[in-house]
Formats: C-alpha cells, sequence, structure tokens
C-alpha cells in the first residue's frame, strides 16, 4: 500500500463496503431458500424412503420373475443424470459433484442427462453426449419433470441403448456438510431376501406386472429425493460461502481504515514539519 494517497484508500473502502452489502444481502437471501429447501427435504425423505424399501422387498423376496431392470449387462454403456446449480458463488458445490461425475464416467462409453445450467455447461465443453438438454434451469424443475425424466430413462434402458443408470448429486447432511455422491439406479441389484415376513405379500394382477409399473416411479421419485437434497445443499453452501465472504470483507475493511489512518496522520506530520521548516 505504499505510496497509495488516501483517497485511493478511501476509494478501496467505499468500494470494499459495497461489496459486503452484496455479499450479506445474498447470504440472507441464501438463508431463506434454504429453509424452504431443508423443509422439501424433510418432506420427501419418507416417500423416497419407503419406495425405496418397496422395490428391496419385491426384489429379495419374489426370485419367480425376470425383468430388464434386474438383468446385470455386461457392456459398458452409462447414462449419468447430474444434478447441479445453475450459478456460482456457492463455495465448491458445483465443482465437486461434477468433478466426482466426470471422474466415475472416465473409460465409459457415457452419456449425461444434466440438470442445471453449470452440468450442460461442464459436460458440453468437453464434447460429453448429452441425452437432453431440456433442463437447464435446475431450479425450475418440478415433480413432474422428474417423473418425465424417469420414463425417459426407463424407455431407453428397456431398448438397449445403455446398460447402467447412475446419479451424481449432492447429499444434503448438515449446514456446514454437504457431500456429492453417486447412486446406480439401474439395475436394480437385489440386497438380500428379507426375513420379516414379506415374501408373503400378493401383488396383483401380479408381481411382475407390479414390479415393471412401479419401477419408473421408483426411478422419478429418487431423481426428486435427489433434486430437494441438492437444491438443500447449494443453498447451505451458498450461505456458508457468503458468510465467508462477508467476514472478508470486514477484515479488508478494517486493515484499509487502519492503512488510512496511518496514511493521513503521515501527511499531517509532513505539512506539520514544513511549517515548521518554512518558518
Amino acid at each position: 500500500m505504499a505510496g497509495v494517497s488516501t483517497k485511493e484508500i478511501k476509494n478501496r473502502i467505499r468500494s470494499m463496503e459495497s461489496t459486503k452489502q452484496i455479499t450479506k444481502a445474498m447470504e440472507m437471501v441464501a438463508a431463506s431458500k434454504l429453509r424452504r429447501a431443508q423443509a422439501q427435504v424433510l418432506a420427501s425423505r419418507p416417500y423416497f424412503e419407503i419406495l425405496s424399501s418397496t422395490i428391496e422387498t419385491i426384489v429379495a423376496n419374489n426370485r419367480d420373475f425376470s425383468s430388464p431392470y434386474l438383468t446385470q449387462r455386461p457392456g459398458n454403456r452409462v447414462c449419468y443424470v447430474v444434478i447441479a446449480g445453475d450459478r456460482g458463488l456457492a463455495g465448491g458445490y458445483n465443482s465437486n459433484v461434477l468433478k466426482l461425475a466426470w471422474a466415475d464416467l472416465e473409460g465409459q462409453d457415457a452419456c449425461v442427462l444434466p440438470i442445471g445450467k453449470k452440468a450442460v455447461d461442464f459436460f458440453r465443453s468437453r464434447k460429453v453426449r448429452l441425452l437432453t438438454e431440456t433442463y437447464q434451469e435446475a431450479e425450475d424443475v418440478d415433480v413432474g419433470d422428474c417423473f418425465s425424466i424417469s420414463k425417459l430413462l426407463s424407455k431407453a434402458y428397456r431398448a438397449g441403448q445403455f446398460d447402467k443408470v447412475c446419479i451424481a448429486y449432492t447429499n444434503f447432511v448438515s449446514v456446514l456438510v454437504q457431500t456429492p455422491t453417486t447412486r446406480q439406479l439401474l439395475p436394480l441389484v437385489p440386497q438380500g431376501a428379507d426375513q420379516t415376513g414379506s415374501s408373503d405379500i400378493l401383488y396383483e394382477p401380479d408381481s411382475v406386472e407390479v414390479f415393471d409399473a412401479i419401477v419408473p416411479e421408483y426411478l422419478g421419485g429418487m431423481i426428486y429425493g435427489a433434486l430437494c437434497e441438492s437444491r438443500a445443499a447449494e443453498q447451505a453452501a451458498r450461505r456458508t460461502a457468503m458468510d465467508s465472504a462477508t467476514q472478508n470483507a470486514d477484515e479488508m475493511i478494517a486493515d484499509l481504515s487502519l492503512k488510512f489512518n496511518r496514511a493521513r496522520q503521515a501527511a499531517i506530520t509532513q505539512e506539520i514539519t514544513e511549517i515548521v521548516a518554512g518558518a
């Protein structure tokens, strides 16, 4: 800061105060959105868990049928649903999940169904084949869109366009902890037979038709649950990042104010010295 005039320091202080106002406002907006996103996560988790449990029960206790959704295919054609944000300024939220998905895609014949502008831009720049670019605005994707995605994936999977369907999203653990993760959606992997008597459940018209009808619903529920988790994680990451930016702005303002006072004091001392010398 040597040689910088008090006027320039004052301009920098004014600039940092403006930046602080912006980051503080963004922190408050993120906190407001986070409360709504948390409520959405808590509301969606029971449905998400019960649907997953129902699928696992059918798969584990009904071995008398076959389904393309259960067939382990030898190929390496995989479709990834990758959920990221529409904007930055959210710490490592976008980069962490995109790096994780990119690492999993390497060495495979992969296509991506991106949700969110950051995901679209990331994979488009790397020349990865995109299944569709319809869902570029993650904030506008609703539960109906999730079930439309699930029907698209189910139809393509049954047609043999790819051998696996996975999803990459950010799991909301707490306001301070968000974990990027991947999960295989198709084919379904049996987790072992249930020993609690669930095998006595009867399905109408039969377990095969119930299974084939419920799998697209299961996929839609899984995608919607992952979307809710990602939205909450994004707002939590943005709130933390903006809070950190506001604190950094406070520290810089305090440092600049100290340097401003020192520069002003040095200027006053120099003027007094010149007056005395002239006298």
